[in-house]
């Protein structure tokens, strides 16, 4: 549980059916890493929260500090990729290697699953060849909240093992199942942002505690022309407006080059060189690990849809494997605005989520041949 309205209504769900249910809170960041005291820390009315629901829902509750968990294989990664230029997502890392991880591992019955409050779903797929059941992650009822992005890089162990019991609702309706049942949270406002910046913190101004400054240029990608500086790669994103002052148009991040400390801008924020054809995404991991589409390996790819921002809407694309290498390369139908080092690229058969990777370069309407022969 969260403290949120969604896990509230989730942990009412199961309680009402014949279930052992206990509930877990888990400490991810733990403030006194920036501060040296919890006090101003969100986390706190977090815990309040998830205990005055479980009083009202009579269910034990406790804390699970996973604070050091998620600085190591969540936060200090990401760092390293933001201090490079790229744009990594905390969220997909966290559900993979702390809440389907870490919290997942410490499951020791196997009559035990994990119940949580995004709006996904699961299904079982029943293999023709063994008779096996496997689990496929697939969208949920309600699109608009769809959370499945986040939790593409899951391993299918965990996903086996877990419920979505928001999967055929909607919001508006878990919020009315929420003032119906006067749950504590019913009327708490929806937390948006990344968990370890909070609501009431600039991302830039936070990261710049952890990264120190690295001023650089900020040039013109068309005419090589200085027109600014910035202080860190990790302080503008692809398709950013990059705030240039005396400009008489505004210039738009285009690409940033590591080499030389530079972000590269251009002018218009609908300019052709904002669009990628194709992208190249490392790391691929697939949630059926051991049995990888076969489409993958043949020259015409494997057909499929991809999301490389959560609210996105997914588009039609080809995925190719790259040779020897657990590396994908994805053409579009159609070129994509804005595409990022360090996004993640999730790919999609119709509803059912099949895998996801790391972009690691994005290209225009030239070959991605010449970037894979580079490597």
């Amino acid at each position: 549980m969260s403290g949120g309205v969604d896990s509230s209504v989730t942990a009412k769900l199961l309680a009402d059916q014949d279930y052992d249910l206990s509930a877990v809170f888990m400490r991810n960041w733990d403030t006194r890493d920036e501060s040296g005291t919890d006090s101003g820390c969100e986390w706190r009315r977090d815990w309040e929260d998830v205990q005055q629901v479980c009083k009202v829902l009579d269910i034990p509750c406790k804390m699970i500090d996973l604070s050091r968990e998620y600085w190591t294989r969540v936060f200090e990664p990401c760092l390293r990729l933001w201090e490079k230029g790229e744009t990594p997502n905390p969220d997909i890392w966290c559900n993979r290697e702390v809440k389907f991880g870490a919290l997942v591992d410490r499951i020791t019955s196997e009559n035990t699953w994990l119940a949580t409050g995004h709006y996904a779903n699961k299904t079982w797929h029943i293999q023709t060849s063994t008779s096996e059941a496997r689990p496929q992650l697939v969208r949920p009822l309600d699109r608009h909240k769809d959370q499945t992005y986040y939790l593409a890089a899951i391993p299918e162990a965990s996903l086996a093992r877990t419920l979505f019991p928001l999967a055929q609702l909607r919001k508006p309706e878990v919020r009315d199942l929420a003032r119906q049942w006067s749950l504590p949270t019913a009327q708490r406002e929806e937390s948006m942002g990344v968990c370890f910046v909070g609501e009431k913190r600039r991302f830039d101004q936070f990261i710049a505690q952890y990264i120190p400054p690295c001023q650089g240029k900020i040039v013109d990608n068309i005419t090589d022309k200085v027109l600014g500086v910035h202080q860190g790669l990790w302080s503008f994103t692809v398709g950013q407006n990059a705030r240039i002052p005396g400009m008489p148009e505004r210039m738009f991040v285009v690409k940033k080059d590591p080499s030389h400390n530079e972000i590269r801008v251009v002018p218009g924020s609908d300019n052709p060189a904002l669009y990628a054809q194709w992208i190249i995404a490392d790391e691929w991991s697939w949630i059926w690990a051991d049995s990888p589409p076969a489409e993958i390996y043949h020259e015409l790819g494997l057909r499929g849809r991809i999301q490389f921002r959560h609210r996105m809407l997914d588009v039609p694309c080809t995925v190719r494997r790259v040779a020897n290498d657990r590396s994908m390369v994805i053409t579009f139908d159609e070129p994509q605005k804005a595409v990022a080092a360090g996004q993640i690229a999730v790919v999609w058969d119709n509803q059912t989520c099949l895998g996801c990777g790391i972009i690691s370069e994005a290209g225009d309407n030239t070959s991605a041949t010449d970037a894979i022969a580079r490597r």
